[in-house]
């Protein structure tokens, strides 16, 4: 991070540096020393100083002071040269014409009457580098010395007392009943930060420079400015977009937080590129040498012939190591640089997001969320892909007869030496799961030789017994359907070539929902079906009986769900059960071997599965009650309630399978659907 705390004028750390327009900074004596005359009646194209400030930098009226017969220009040639290589302008007589040059994107700005008070003061920038400073150089002191205290070597955990080596020989040895308590390095204390902290230190409100003693309290979109009351006031940001300032510090925040997680992924995987890079120099020395030693065995075996030939060719194979071995260093120069680069900006933005100054967070948020957003945009696509493989393709031919020796060479290939894919990495932020359903998705991290012909993904029967596949081919995301609820599933990929399998992802273990959340399926329900509230409330336009079946599958577990009458009328007898996915949708649930049902209408009910009619129960149904379905896939059993009572004994037994939830109705009936529930507690024993 020092980089970014350091001025680009002296390289020094800052020191009360001012915010110029162009969302660089500098220290206010060294935007002294850049400021340079224009001509008379000239303005650079760039815009004006404008903002908020806390000093009063430049006096303008010792400038009216200096002589109005000099030349209209300031003298450019440079004495003074900063540590940043940046020209530095020794102090000149100032007229009312003059402007300041950016040392970083070279932005002119001219001066306004106010000078550079006109710059705001960047006091976040300012408490960081304060704050950077501190951590540096504080020590903790000895607490129990007499006079002139010297640096504590050790803090006892217990008493929380830090002592210098002689005290703590003196008054805390390791003996006795003092032997079993704990000492800490000073730095390691938590008590040192608080021994190290400024006594008093209030973080102050910003205030506003134009109306003495005004807090910020707007922001204006238009001026990317904070406010006052008394600025409003003024009329001038009447037409503008104003903002609370609170809650633009907020949104700038996220938005700088939502851009440093995409700069942190790329920073990861430039971290986990560089290591292979580094590996890569070991594995091209070690090719290389192995290479040698074959060639040298074969060319040593041949005749006396080949001895200036086995020279070139020993030479070739020099020049090609010493090309890759240049090609991987210069790939880790640059590659380290630029993530000394994003690492530095990366904690800076991370200092500036921890402090509570709205109004000074806003004067900079803008700018570092578009160079958060810029340097993301530097890792483009091949960035972190090694330019050379470590192996030698080169192929050394022997058969031929001796007088074609001398015209032996390296037969080079077209394709690297074939190799399996490597295991792929499963991005755990993009997998998750939904109702009983999960989601993977995965990437190749190395790519390898030969390309990758597709993918092959595993579960495992959620019980922690044996993977199968799921999925096979090229997509590096699949959705998978039909999983238990409320069970853990472990899942992992590989991927093929023309070579062969590659090894095995890392496991990831996902949970299914404990309960199912669902609605009706208009894609199996029958045409004379209508869905409305997001598919949870089913009407039908037909006088006889129609089905449709909710979007969940069960085989295994608990499961409970209702269905709210919204309307019934003239004493219809809908049907409510469980049904398997290809029961017969133009007639009443429960009148085919596939479906198991009770139809109730106002008086009393009945159970019928395969059109038998069993266990008729007084008690019937009207507009607002609610009819509960218990299907126990432990038990394999299926229950009915009315209005949170089992209605009747269990309806069905020895259910094995796969089950839907399923209604029928007419026109005289209208439900909606009821899920994640739980399952009712006054259940009828057998």
């Amino acid at each position: 991070m020092d980089e970014e705390l350091k001025c680009p004028v002296c390289g020094s750390l800052f020191k009360d540096p001012i915010l110029l327009p162009c969302s660089h900074n500098v220290c206010l004596a060294c935007a002294r020393n850049i400021i340079v005359q224009t001509p008379e009646g000239e303005t650079p194209p760039q815009s004006r100083a404008s903002g908020n400030s806390d000093y009063d930098y430049l006096d303008m009226d010792k400038m009216s002071m200096y002589s109005e017969t000099d030349s209209g220009y300031g003298s450019y040639t440079p004495c003074l040269k900063s540590p940043n290589g940046i020209r530095v302008f020794p102090p000149t007589l100032v007229h009312r014409h003059c402007s300041i040059t950016c040392p970083l994107c070279h932005r002119s700005v001219s001066l306004d009457e106010r000078g550079l008070r006109g710059f705001p003061r960047n006091r976040l920038l300012e408490a960081i580098v304060s704050r950077y400073q501190q951590s540096r150089s504080a020590n903790v002191k000895c607490q129990l010395c007499d006079r002139n205290p010297v640096d504590a070597t050790v803090m006892c955990e217990q008493c929380d007392v830090f002592y210098c080596t002689p005290c703590q020989q003196r008054c805390h040895p390791s003996r006795g009943p003092l032997a079993k308590h704990r000492l800490l390095p000073p730095t390691q204390s938590p008590a040192a930060g608080s021994q190290q902290m400024p006594a008093g230190t209030i973080r102050k409100q910003g205030t506003c420079a134009d109306h003495d003693m005004e807090n910020f309290s707007m922001y204006c979109v238009n001026c990317k400015t904070p406010l006052c009351m008394k600025c409003l006031e003024g009329g001038k940001h009447g037409s503008h977009d104003l903002k609370p300032l609170a809650a633009m510090w907020k949104q700038h925040k996220c938005q700088l937080s939502q851009a440093l997680n995409g700069v942190s992924d790329k920073a990861k995987d430039a971290k986990e590129f560089l290591m292979q890079l580094k590996n890569m120099l070991q594995q091209i020395q070690e090719n290389g040498v192995e290479f040698e030693a074959c060639l040298v065995a074969q060319c040593d075996a041949l005749i006396e012939a080949l001895t200036r030939q086995k020279a070139k060719l020993l030479t070739k194979v020099t020049k090609e190591r010493e090309y890759k071995l240049k090609v991987v260093r210069d790939q880790i120069t640059h590659c380290t640089m630029k993530l000394r680069q994003t690492t530095g900006m990366m904690e800076y933005c991370l200092e500036v997001i921890k402090e509570n100054d709205p109004s000074g967070f806003l004067q900079i948020s803008d700018a570092l969320i578009k160079r958060v957003t810029s340097s993301q945009d530097q890792w483009v696509k091949g960035a972190l892909e090694p330019k050379v493989g470590p192996e030698f393709d080169l192929t050394l031919n022997t058969d031929p007869l001796l007088q074609t020796i001398l015209q032996l060479d390296f037969v080079q290939s077209k394709v690297e030496s074939a190799t399996v894919p490597p295991a792929p990495l499963l991005q755990l932020e993009k997998c998750c799961t939904r109702n009983n359903s999960a989601t993977l998705a995965w990437r190749v991290t190395v790519p390898p030789s030969n390309p990758i012909e597709g993918y092959i993904l595993e579960l495992d029967d959620g019980n922690g017994g044996q993977y199968r596949e799921v999925y096979v081919g090229k997509e590096t995301v699949c959705t998978v359907d039909g999983l238990h609820f409320n069970s853990s599933y472990n899942a992992r990929v590989k991927a093929y070539n023309s070579t062969g399998v590659g090894p095995y992802s890392k496991t990831v273990v996902l949970k299914t929902s404990d309960v199912a959340w669902f609605t009706f399926d208009p894609t199996s329900a029958h045409r004379d079906i209508m869905l409305t509230n997001e598919n949870r409330t089913v009407s039908c336009n037909s006088y006889d009986d129609r089905v449709v079946l909710g979007t969940a599958a069960f085989s295994k577990g608990v499961h409970y769900w209702e269905l709210r009458v919204d309307r019934y009328d003239n004493h219809p007898d809908p049907a409510f059960g469980v049904a398997r996915i290809n029961t017969m949708k133009d007639m009443m649930l429960g009148k085919d071997d596939k479906a198991w049902a009770m139809y109730v209408d106002n008086n009393r009910s009945w159970f019928m599965h395969n059109n038998s009619h069993t266990n008729r129960a007084e008690g019937g149904i009207s507009k607002g009650a609610t009819v509960g379905i218990l299907l126990d896939l432990n038990k394999y059993t299926l229950t009915f309630f009315i209005n949170k009572e089992q209605h009747g004994p269990v309806a069905f037994e020895n259910l094995e399978g796969v089950f839907m939830p399923a209604v029928s109705i007419n026109r005289n009936v209208q439900v909606t659907l009821l899920t994640g529930m739980e399952v009712p507690k006054n259940i009828k024993q057998q």
